[in-house]
């Protein structure tokens, strides 16, 4: 059943940027629809639930936990914003490669907190980012347009970043229900702002056009993120990190078969390295993790200058789930 689940995971979430880029090119849906409709259902589905099961718990959240969702609706927002467009733009298998680099983003963050890293984790950064530069460096040859949309899916994923660390703040205290329900509330309605001002309908599209709505909503918010919360029930986080990195080479296997789209060799190899480098990012965390820990428990005191060893906050312990 795990094979099985990780299986689905995978196929959900690699097939969300084929699914957004054969919306936009084929239907008259904007990519800020695609967004606000993936969140306003997202948040529907997990608030049904909890509304029957606790309803109090909206009447709960705390002032602290209102504003770490808050933030994380922020990121999440202007992720997709990023992401969706830069599909746009540039190929669906550059665009979720780069996307991808919210593992990486997150460990960069981290070394601006002051948090220590083990050389791999170094490593594995200046692996992916030499990847970030092979794409580039290819798209940049090929068209402006191109390094316009790679250089947004590395702000998505930054913003991904940001947005599973503020989430992970939040959830210290919240349900996933509660915390979902309004993270992907807020996120919904900051995005119809956004398609407000930047004249982009949320209704009126042809049947096709809410069809593909529905197919990216289902698959990869449903099905694949459900599919990954279920396998962190069954399966250690280091073994759930490193399926979903398949993400990348799904994705540029589905664009490939289904949308036709064909790459130079070069960004082939610039997959290549950002999935060699996050998973070395991985793997080096949760080495790091296991030696604070070890250290730790063979202390069992503080330091000698009165703190504490250190120790990551739970919303440092897994690079999150993805978000496209």
């Amino acid at each position: 059943m795990n094979f099985f689940f990780a299986a689905l995971g995978v196929l959900g979430v690699a097939s969300s940027g084929p699914l957004i880029a054969a919306t936009l090119g084929a239907t008259s849906v904007s990519a800020l629809a695609i967004a606000f409709w993936r969140n306003a259902i997202g948040a529907a589905v997990m608030a049904s639930p909890t509304l029957v099961r606790e309803p109090g718990q909206f009447r709960r959240i705390s002032r602290r936990e209102f504003r770490w969702s808050m933030l994380a609706a922020i990121a999440l927002a202007l992720h997709f914003a990023c992401f969706i467009t830069s599909l746009q733009l540039t190929s669906v298998a550059a665009a979720t490669a780069l996307v991808c680099l919210q593992s990486a983003w997150i460990a960069v963050f981290q070394l601006f907190r002051g948090i220590r890293h083990r050389w791999q984790v170094l490593a594995g950064l200046g692996i992916a980012f030499g990847g970030v530069v092979a794409i580039t460096g290819f798209d940049m040859g090929s068209s402006p347009q191109a390094l316009t949309g790679d250089l947004l899916a590395m702000a998505g994923g930054a913003l991904a970043g940001l947005y599973t660390l503020a989430g992970g703040k939040a959830r210290q205290s919240m349900t996933t229900g509660t915390y979902t329900t309004l993270c992907y509330g807020m996120c919904a309605a900051l995005v119809a702002v956004l398609a407000l001002f930047a004249g982009q309908p949320l209704t009126g599209f042809e049947p096709s056009g809410w069809l593909g709505i529905a197919a990216i909503t289902v698959c990869a918010q449903l099905v694949g993120h459900t599919a990954f919360n279920h396998l962190l029930a069954t399966m250690s986080p280091l073994i759930v990190s490193m399926i979903i990195l398949l993400e990348i080479p799904g994705a540029a296997l589905l664009a490939a078969v289904f949308l036709h789209e064909t790459l130079p060799a070069g960004t082939y190899a610039g997959l290549g390295l950002i999935l060699a480098g996050l998973a070395v990012v991985v793997l080096g965390q949760r080495n790091s993790r296991s030696h604070r820990s070890s250290r730790g428990q063979g202390s069992g005191r503080r330091g000698s200058r009165g703190t504490a060893p250190t120790e990551e906050p739970p919303s440092d312990r897994l690079a999150g789930l993805g978000t496209d």
